[in-house]
């Protein structure tokens, strides 16, 4: 086992884990930090892959902007009565669980019997495809024309937002 195929392995059982000690949490802070520890895990699991961009912005946007907000929110609800987040075992209940060991038991099935073979090695391509200098030089080559419809629609989008909000002000 090469290095790499140990840092993969290792940041898959993290997620794994923390997934499912984030299900597991009853005090929902602790499971919005175990929830932003996946998602580094998740960026680290990219960058194995040579998916330098995908990663770096997927730590920015979920465990940097929205994990952020989910916190706020948390703490602005103020659940610490934990007599009101006690559900009882109900048809929902029973169902969820049923539906989790069918899935687990799929999942179970799929990695024991399918016989799939590794991997072979990656492209010696792949590793220049997941910086930003190639995805720029393909966004602003290859993609130029759909890149500048897309900012004319959003321009366009946000003149009417000033406009809508504008008539609202004045009304």
């Amino acid at each position: 086992m090469t290095f790499e195929q140990g840092v993969f392995y290792f940041l898959a059982a993290v997620t794994v884990v923390s997934a499912v000690m984030m299900l597991l949490q009853r005090n929902p802070v602790n499971s919005a930090l175990y929830l932003i520890l996946n998602f580094f895990c998740l960026g680290g699991l990219y960058l194995t892959l040579n998916a330098q961009f995908i990663a770096i912005v997927h730590i920015i946007v979920y465990a940097g902007a929205i994990m952020v907000l989910f916190l706020f929110v948390i703490m602005l609800l103020n659940l610490g009565d934990d007599k009101r987040l006690i559900e009882h075992l109900g048809l929902r209940m029973y169902l969820g669980i049923a539906f989790s060991v069918a899935l687990l038991a799929e999942l179970l099935y799929i990695l024991g019997f399918s016989g799939l073979e590794s991997a072979g090695p990656l492209s010696p391509a792949s590793v220049e495809m997941g910086t930003v200098e190639y995805l720029g030089k393909i966004l602003f080559t290859k993609f130029l024309f759909p890149f500048e419809m897309t900012s004319f629609l959003l321009l366009a989008a946000i003149v009417g937002a000033v406009l809508l909000a504008k008539k609202k002000l004045t009304e």
